[in-house]
């Protein structure tokens, strides 16, 4: 129960973390495409000292095969918060960070199509249940190109995310830091053809917001995470992994003033709701024999922090 306990105030803490991430995104004032590639260096800079501090990286386990699925499951990744970032700037982070969580349904329907795994009856009611919910957070007129875009970027990046957990599925062997730090430091050098880091010598502050993410939200975050899933029971870990988006949105309102409106808000439930029941529906069935332990999977529940 003391472990419990513990991984509970781990988890709950990463998850507020994980709910500011969107201020520190719009504060530091650089572009997305910049904001991931600083992520990438100060996130992979945090999990390489961690992990040589505890001695992950001696008999880390990687194979030809795992280090190249990592590497495409970090590809994944970036670009899905690059898609996300965009997603902020274009709508809010409130909006964004709701669709983001439609993440569990696109993990269905590519399993399916890549692991071949049967889609029940019972999966399919609630997708319909969290396409329901999705149009009703959406909120936007067609003629509103700016919500529309923002929205667009949001289901792309929850895309990439499930595309990323289906990747990282197949890595067997290796710890969760481990498959982290090599696809946030795969990041850089995949960037850096679309980021001008130079772009941002004259950010001032920002630089403190761009390390945040990497030094907090990527380093902090991750080692928490990782932590809590050892000592939780995945019920627990699914229903907590819900505090991301409600501090999102209380962080959105807080500081900038969004917030969604009533008819939006009654979508929310409904992709939580679903969301959840898929969740836990996936981690009760057997697990695969190829179940990775990693960032995306790294317990039987994906925890969705941004």
């Amino acid at each position: 129960m003391r472990n419990e306990t513990r991984g509970t105030v781990e988890l709950t803490l990463a998850m507020v973390l994980s709910g500011t991430l969107g201020v520190f995104v719009v504060e530091s004032g650089a572009s997305p495409f910049e904001v991931v590639f600083f992520r990438c260096l100060f996130g992979a800079a945090a999990l390489g000292l961690y992990s040589l501090a505890r001695g992950y990286l001696t008999g880390h386990g990687f194979t030809r095969r795992t280090f190249g699925l990592a590497v495409l499951g970090g590809a994944f990744v970036v670009f899905n918060w690059v898609l996300l970032f965009e997603a902020y700037a274009a709508t809010s982070i409130s909006l964004a960070t709701v669709v983001y969580h439609t993440q569990p349904f696109f993990l269905v329907l590519l399993s399916a199509l890549f692991l071949r795994e049967r889609i029940p009856a019972g999966k399919l009611g609630w997708l319909a249940v969290a396409f329901a919910g999705l149009v009703l957070v959406s909120g936007v007129r067609p003629g509103d190109a700016a919500s529309l875009t923002g929205l667009g970027y949001a289901l792309a990046a929850a895309v990439l995310y499930a595309l990323a957990t289906v990747v990282t599925r197949r890595i067997t062997g290796v710890r969760p830091h481990l498959i982290a730090l090599v696809q946030v430091a795969a990041g850089v050098p995949l960037l850096l053809p679309f980021a001008d880091p130079g772009a941002v010598s004259g950010l001032g502050a920002g630089w403190g917001w761009l390390a945040g993410l990497g030094l907090i939200h990527t380093g902090l975050m991750y080692v928490l995470m990782y932590a809590a899933y050892a000592e939780l029971p995945t019920a627990k870990i699914a229903v907590l992994a819900f505090t991301y988006p409600a501090v999102a949105m209380l962080v959105d309102w807080a500081v900038y003033g969004h917030h969604i409106g009533l008819v939006q808000a009654l979508g929310v439930p409904l992709i939580v709701l679903a969301s959840l029941r898929v969740t836990l529906g996936r981690a009760a069935a057997p697990a695969p024999r190829t179940a990775a332990r990693g960032p995306e999977a790294a317990s039987p529940v994906a925890t969705r922090a941004g």
